[in-house]
C-alpha cells in the first residue's frame, strides 16, 4: 500500500541513490562475474508456506557499481511448475515498496496455479525489505496525522528518525533505491537459468519492472505490469492525484452501498453519504474516540481505515460493516482493525525506498517549509476532505536530503520489447492517468483499461487475468477487438474490460 501520511516518511532524510544514468551493469564484468554465475539452492520452506514450495537466497552486491564494499542475501520462494510444458520462471513483486515476494508467492499460492502450470513462479524480497537485509527505525517514524505538525517540529522529527534508521539499518539504507533492485533483478534472471526476465509486477512493481526494462532493454521477456506506478510526478502532485483517486474510489464503493440492503448507506443519496462521512471524519479529528488498547481513534485514522479497505473490492462488506458498527453504536474495533499500523520494516522500507527514486527534497528551512504546507493543506482538503491530510502529509516526504538523479531519466522508449500494461479506473492508489503515461514513455506497451474498482485488475477481474494469462503462455497481446466478446472493447487504442459486480452483501 502507499503511505498515507506525512510523518509516516520521516525516515527519509537519510537516503541517497544511484540512478540510471550510469550505465548498467555488464554480466560479462569480472567485478560480477561470481553474481551472475552462481546457481540457486533450492530447499524447504518455513511451515507457514505450501508444502510443494521450495525457498532459497541470492547473493548480490550492495553495490553494483563497486562490488568489494560487500554482499547482501536476497530471500526467494517459488512455486515449481507442475505441468509437462514448461516455459521457464515468472518472476513476480507484489508491491509497496514494503511487501515480500517470498512470503507474498505463498499467501498467494492459489492465485498462480493456472500459470504454474507451466511456469515456476518465483518470489522475492526486494533489498531492504523483510528477509532481505531489512530496512529498520525502530518505530522512530512519527505516527500519521493524529495532529497537525508544523514545519519546526517536523524537521525535529526528521533529524531524530534519520537517526535511528542510520543506527538501525546500516549501510544498505543508501542503496535501496530502484535502480538496485532492478539490477538484482537481472542477477536474479541469470541464477534462474533465463536469457530473459519474465516479470510480474504490481503496483510499486511495475516501477521496478520499467526501470528493469530501461537497464535492460535485450534481456526483458514477457512481462506484466498491474496498477501502474508513476515515473515522474513530483512528490506533491502524486500526492494531491492519489488524494483524488481515492475520492473517487470511495465514491464508487457508497454507489455500491447504498444499493446494497442493510448496508449503512442503503437508500442514501451517495454524495449526501459522502458528505455524512467526511463530516465524521472532521469530527472524529475534532473529539477522538479511544481503541480497546486506549488507543486514540481519530478521523485521520478513520480514514485510513476506508482507504485500506478500498483496496479489495472483497473487503468492501467489512468496511461496510464497520461503518455500520460506528453510526449504530460508537463501535471502532472493527475499522481500528483496517487501520492498523504498518510494521517497522514494511512502513520504513515504504518510505525509504519512494524516497530514494523521488527527487523532490523539500522546500528549505522551516520557515519555507511552513509556507509551503499552508499553502498547500486547503488545496488537498479541497479535493477530499476525508482523506486529503492524509495524503497532504506526503509531499514533504524527502525534505532536506541530497538531490538525486532523476531514476527514470533513461526511460524513454528504451527499446524493449512489448509488454502488457494494466490500469484501474477507480484505483484508490494508483490513478489510471499513471498507466498512459507509463505507457508513452515505455513506447512498446499494451494497455488493459479495467472499467471498474480496486487496487490492480488481475485479481478484481476475469476479463483482466485472461488477457494477462493469455500473454504470459503464448506471447498474445490484446488487439483491437471489438465485437467478439462481451468483455471485449477498443477505445483509444486500449483494450476495455468492463467494470464486475461485487458479489457480497455489506451489513
Amino acid at each position: 500500500m502507499r503511505c498515507t501520511t506525512l510523518l509516516c516518511a520521516a525516515a527519509l532524510t537519510a537516503v541517497t541513490t544511484l540512478g540510471v544514468t550510469a550505465p548498467p551493469p555488464d554480466p560479462d564484468d569480472r567485478r560480477l562475474a561470481t553474481f551472475y554465475q552462481q546457481k540457486i539452492v533450492w530447499g524447504p520452506c518455513p511451515a507457514s508456506h505450501p508444502a510443494v514450495m521450495r525457498c532459497g537466497t541470492l547473493t548480490v552486491p550492495l553495490d553494483h557499481a563497486n562490488p568489494a564494499q560487500g554482499t547482501i542475501e536476497l530471500a526467494l520462494s517459488r512455486i515449481p511448475a507442475t505441468g509437462t510444458h514448461r516455459l521457464g520462471s515468472v518472476v513476480l513483486n507484489y508491491g509497496g515498496p514494503g511487501a515480500s515476494g517470498a512470503k507474498g508467492t505463498a499467501e498467494r499460492y492459489d492465485r498462480w496455479q493456472d500459470l504454474a502450470r507451466s511456469y515456476d513462479m518465483v518470489g522475492f524480497d526486494p533489498r531492504g525489505i523483510a528477509r532481505s537485509s531489512p530496512i529498520s527505525c525502530g518505530g522512530a517514524l512519527p505516527l500519521v496525522g493524529t495532529e497537525y505538525m508544523a514545519a519546526t517540529e517536523l524537521l525535529k522529527a526528521t533529524e531524530a528518525a534519520n537517526r535511528a534508521c542510520e543506527s538501525r539499518t546500516g549501510p544498505i539504507l543508501h542503496h535501496v533505491g530502484t535502480a538496485d533492485v532492478a539490477r538484482d533483478l537481472d542477477v536474479l534472471r541469470a541464477a534462474l537459468g533465463e536469457p530473459k526476465l519474465n516479470y510480474v509486477g504490481a503496483s510499486y512493481g511495475t516501477r521496478i519492472g520499467a526501470v528493469y526494462a530501461a537497464q535492460f532493454p535485450r534481456r526483458v521477456g514477457r512481462m506484466v505490469l498491474d496498477g501502474v506506478d508513476t515515473l515522474s510526478k513530483p512528490v506533491t502532485e502524486q500526492a494531491l492525484e492519489v488524494t483524488k483517486g481515492q475520492q473517487l474510489a470511495f465514491e464508487g464503493f457508497v454507489t455500491w452501498c447504498t444499493a446494497q440492503p442493510g448496508c449503512v448507506f442503503e437508500g442514501t443519496e451517495p454524495r449526501k453519504a459522502v458528505e455524512k462521512t467526511e463530516r465524521l471524519v472532521a469530527r472524529l479529528d475534532e473529539t477522538p474516540l479511544r481503541t480497546a488498547a486506549g488507543e486514540e481513534f481519530t478521523g485521520q485514522s478513520l480514514a485510513l481505515a476506508i482507504e485500506n479497505g478500498l483496496y479489495r473490492t472483497t473487503d468492501w462488506p467489512e468496511l461496510a460493516r464497520g461503518l455500520g458498527l460506528l453510526e449504530r453504536n460508537g463501535d471502532i474495533t472493527s475499522l481500528a482493525a483496517l487501520a492498523e499500523p504498518e510494521a517497522d520494516n514494511e512502513g520504513a522500507a515504504l518510505t525509504v525506498v519512494n524516497c530514494a527514486d523521488y527527487t523532490d527534497r523539500g522546500a528549505g528551512d522551516a520557515a519555507a517549509v511552513q509556507r509551503k504546507l499552508d499553502t498547500l493543506l486547503p488545496e488537498f482538503r479541497k479535493a477530499s476532505p476525508i482523506f486529503g491530510r492524509g495524503e497532504f502529509s506526503e509531499t514533504e516526504l524527502c525534505h532536506g536530503q541530497p538531490r538525486a538523479d532523476r531514476f527514470v531519466a533513461d526511460i524513454d522508449h528504451p527499446g524493449a520489447p512489448p509488454m502488457l500494461l494494466v490500469g484501474v479506473r477507480n484505483d484508490p492508489a494508483t490513478p489510471y492517468s499513471w498507466t498512459e503515461e507509463m505507457a508513452r514513455r515505455l513506447g512498446s506497451a499494451v494497455v488493459v483499461d479495467y472499467r471498474g474498482h480496486g487496487h490492480t485488475g488481475y485479481t478484481h477481474s476475469t476479463c483482466v487475468k485472461r488477457h494477462v494469462d493469455r500473454f504470459m503462455l503464448t506471447g498474445r497481446l490484446p488487439e483491437g477487438n471489438a465485437g467478439k466478446g462481451e468483455d471485449a472493447g477498443w477505445v483509444g487504442g486500449n483494450t476495455v474490460c468492463p467494470a464486475e459486480e461485487v458479489n457480497a452483501k455489506g451489513k
